[in-house]
């Protein structure tokens, strides 16, 4: 079948496997090559399709054990970020790390080590991570945790799926009082102000900036930072809200069909940065109750919002680089777009601490993702600012890349070499393979 990623670029021929329990694994593996595990398929690019096979891991989707004193919840590895939220806000607990939507599986955040507006203070996904339970080709079961397996462990925590099928995970939920966030936005005028705001906030739990990636000139860079904080019920009862573990709800509006791919130009996305920049600066001063769903996973109020792009889809650019030349590294970035003429209708900057896993695409650092549609001459662009990226010791989240190119992936990743050593010790190179590592010779 034709599988592809978010992104909807590229799209592959795939044999798909389905896997009904954990005990199907070994037969469905044996003898075959050119397998990865496939979740919901919220990778952007090629990373959850199969170099020849992809194993469908979705109705893996079982909870088996929750312990309430400790906040450990124990769970197969298709279960979705969203029935973990459904479940657990209203027993009052919350996932610390989250990524930017909730229609992922707990071993697609696992093997991308996501990422959330939190890890400059608590880090990655694999932080929060007790244990894992790892499938080979050979048919064998490894466990493993901090104290067991480590070296395995840490590979695949962040690497891509490429070290086995992760089955079933145990995480640590942390205890809440709401399903609330107190929102506090910081109006930076340019690059410069949004850096020392995400900087200033390093002793605050979330934060994140906004980007309006049209304004050139001394406007470069003027963003809207969001800083945030899990809110207390005595915050909710002094602003009267009612129930304050509420949940959330379905998605209220869908794009039915791709839209032309001409919806999104400059002239569309410079008008809504600029109505958005506005609404968000009158804002500014005052702290907002905000519910867990739009602040944390404002896209998913839009479902199949990636039609937006049209048919040919889009690519994300997610970089990281070092703090110590990030304001010009990143102003170059963002210059470098504004002349292009290519409107980024998502422009996301966050401050980044050290990753957890031996592939993981956080450094400490700052992280600026931009989205742009696919087309023939968005490729060169895009070479060039790969290599502003590596000059400055920076590299690409490979959870959202489907084009760089081999060197530059080399470059980003200083473990790579340690990576492939256990790939061939414990039997998967070749076996275990997607279009992603097929293209960058993982």
């Amino acid at each position: 079948m034709l599988l592809e990623g978010w992104g909807r670029f590229p799209r592959h021929e795939s044999e798909m496997l389905v896997a009904s329990a954990p005990g199907e694994l070994a037969a469905l593996l044996h003898d075959r090559h050119g397998m990865i595990a496939r979740g919901n398929g919220r990778a952007y690019g090629d990373a959850a399709i199969g170099s020849r096979i992809s194993v469908s891991a979705k109705r893996l989707n079982r909870m088996k054990a929750f312990d309430p004193a400790t906040g450990v919840l124990t769970a197969e590895a298709g279960l979705l970020l969203s029935e973990i939220l459904d479940a657990f806000v209203p027993r009052g607990f919350f996932p610390p790390v989250v990524p930017g939507t909730k229609h992922v599986t707990l071993g697609g955040m696992i093997a991308s080590d996501v990422h959330g507006k939190n890890h400059h203070r608590d880090g990655g996904f694999g932080a929060l991570l007790q244990s894992l339970k790892l499938v080979l080709p050979s048919g064998e079961t490894h466990h493993c945790s901090p104290d067991e397996n480590t070296e395995l462990f840490h590979a695949t925590i962040g690497g891509m799926g490429l070290t086995g099928i992760i089955t079933e995970a145990s995480i640590k939920l942390r205890p809440i009082e709401t399903a609330f966030i107190t929102q506090k936005t910081t109006v930076a005028p340019d690059l410069a102000a949004a850096l020392a705001a995400l900087d200033a906030a390093d002793n605050v739990t979330y934060s994140v900036a906004w980007i309006d990636c049209l304004a050139g000139g001394g406007s470069l860079g003027r963003s809207l930072v969001y800083a945030g904080e899990h809110a207390s019920r005595s915050e909710m009862e002094a602003a009267r809200h009612g129930d304050m573990l509420a949940v959330s709800r379905p998605a209220r509006l869908s794009v039915p069909l791709d839209l032309p791919g001409w919806t999104l130009n400059r002239a569309s996305v410079l008008a809504f940065n600029e109505l958005y920049f506005r609404k968000g600066a009158r804002n500014g001063d005052a702290a907002a109750l905000v519910h867990y769903n739009p602040y944390f996973f404002p896209l998913d109020g839009v479902d199949r919002w990636n039609r937006i792009y049209g048919r040919r889809g889009f690519l994300q650019h997610q970089c990281v680089v070092p703090p110590d030349n990030a304001h010009a590294v990143l102003s170059e970035i963002l210059e470098r777009f504004a002349r292009s003429g290519r409107a980024s209708f998502l422009a996301v900057l966050k401050k980044l601490g050290q990753g957890q896993g031996m592939m993981s695409f956080p450094m400490p650092g700052y992280t600026l993702a931009l989205d742009v549609h696919v087309r023939d001459d968005i490729f060169t662009l895009l070479n060039e600012i790969d290599e502003v990226v590596t000059r400055a010791g920076g590299r690409l989240y490979l959870a959202k890349d489907a084009r760089q190119s081999r060197a530059t992936f080399r470059a980003g990743y200083p473990a790579l070499a340690q990576f492939q050593d256990l790939r061939r010790h414990i039997g998967v190179e070749g076996q275990i393979a997607s279009k992603l590592s097929e293209r960058l010779a993982i």
